[in-house]
């Protein structure tokens, strides 16, 4: 209940916006718990952090992840837990399947999967009377098919996936044939909207928007998440926001890739029920703690300049950069752009990126996969298989 989350464990302590939101709650007097997977993570070496815990991989070790989460928040009196990541589910999985001592701050596993499927979710924005674009949900070669000669106005990718990760924009026809959609594993032809992306981040209770940051990414890591963002108003865009809220009753993190057209209407193309990076726009610790535990008024983000991990820009930013001729763009950005890992009188986090790093570096060399993908491996959630 608001006014009792004295101590609060955050879990996906792999991510800054763990690393953030432990140190706005630790700013506002709370004992901040901080819980992962990884030996090392970042929000781990932060002031903010109480104490760490290591927790198996829920991908992986579902069951065992969910006892030891109940074992944690009864032997550290956890009040409240707040997700960040793709974790989210399968402690909704645990929420359900067990009696927890402590509230989560995430809706039920049935709602978190409607959302999170790249189909249900333009559905369910359709049945709250927001306009959407054209979206094909495709179980097999012959719902593929059936689109294929409309490729080139199309965008195809997983139900389940994130990052934009296996995306094909507009591809020619010959290009589908790479793809092979089964029931266990669909996809979805969603028109392609020529317009400027806006995400969104936001945070509510009980279908009440507590907090809202809008934004646009103009670096990213690959095609996926943004690594230098800055702040954009929209009031179309924060309508389709409050309209979805309140319409599920959301309770929770909630985050939106919308497009808006020329013409100023806005459009959801997908929703993550966690946190993104528009939560760093927020850094008043007191003024969002009262909104979001004490059921204060909706805090609004009080940065402005743009934000970026600088360590992210060398690695991602400035191969682009190059390949583009938009290096000079890239010196600008990286002068103006704000470090978000910087934070008064809490330095280690800058430094432990590094260690951090390594052991995801470790792990996409021994799995053969991306940094990014070896980012999430051990906590990506794949739909209904993953109910388990």
């Amino acid at each position: 209940m608001p006014g009792t989350d004295k101590t609060v464990l955050i879990t996906g302590a792999r991510a800054p916006v763990a690393l953030h939101l432990a140190r706005l709650l630790d700013g506002a007097g709370r004992r901040v718990i901080l819980a992962d997977t990884p030996a090392r993570p970042i929000a781990a070496a932060s002031k903010a952090c109480a104490r760490y815990h290591r927790l198996p991989p829920p991908r992986f070790e579902p069951q065992a992840y969910a006892e030891m989460v109940e074992t944690l928040v009864r032997a550290e009196g956890v009040d409240l837990v707040i997700p960040t990541c793709e974790e989210v589910f399968y402690l909704a999985l645990a929420w359900r399947g067990r009696r927890m001592p402590a509230p989560l701050l995430a809706p039920d596993i049935d709602l978190l999967a409607e959302v999170h499927n790249k189909h249900s979710f333009v559905r369910l924005a359709e049945r709250l009377g927001l306009p959407v674009p054209e979206t094909t949900l495709l179980n097999s070669r012959d719902d593929l098919e059936a689109v294929r000669r409309r490729s080139r106005d199309l965008v195809f990718k997983p139900v389940w996936s994130r990052f934009a990760s296996q995306v094909l924009l507009r591809p020619t026809p010959d290009f589908l044939d790479a793809i092979v959609p089964s029931p266990a594993m669909p996809w979805v032809a969603q028109r392609f909207i020529d317009g400027e992306e806006i995400s969104a981040y936001a945070v509510a209770r009980e279908g009440r928007l507590k907090g809202l940051a809008l934004y646009r990414s103009l670096y990213r890591a690959g095609k996926g998440a943004g690594i230098f963002f800055e702040r954009v108003e929209d009031q179309a865009a924060r309508e389709l926001v409050e309209r979805i809220v309140a319409g599920t009753a959301w309770t929770g993190q909630i985050s939106f890739d919308l497009m808006r057209e020329a013409d100023g209407r806005v459009l959801p193309l997908e929703c993550n029920p966690r946190a993104v990076s528009g939560l760093h726009f927020f850094r008043d610790p007191v003024r969002f703690a009262d909104a979001v535990l004490e059921d204060g008024p909706e805090v609004a983000p009080d940065v402005v300049a743009a934000q970026t991990v600088r360590l992210a820009m060398w690695i991602y930013g400035l191969p682009a950069a190059l390949r583009s001729g938009g290096l000079a763009h890239f010196r600008t950005a990286m002068r103006e752009g704000q470090e978000l890992l910087d934070w008064p009188g809490d330095p280690a986090p800058v430094k432990a990126q590094w260690t951090t790093l390594a052991e995801i570096a470790r792990v996409a060399w021994l799995q053969r996969i991306s940094l990014q993908a070896a980012s999430t491996r051990d906590i990506e959630w794949n739909g209904p298989a993953d109910c388990r």
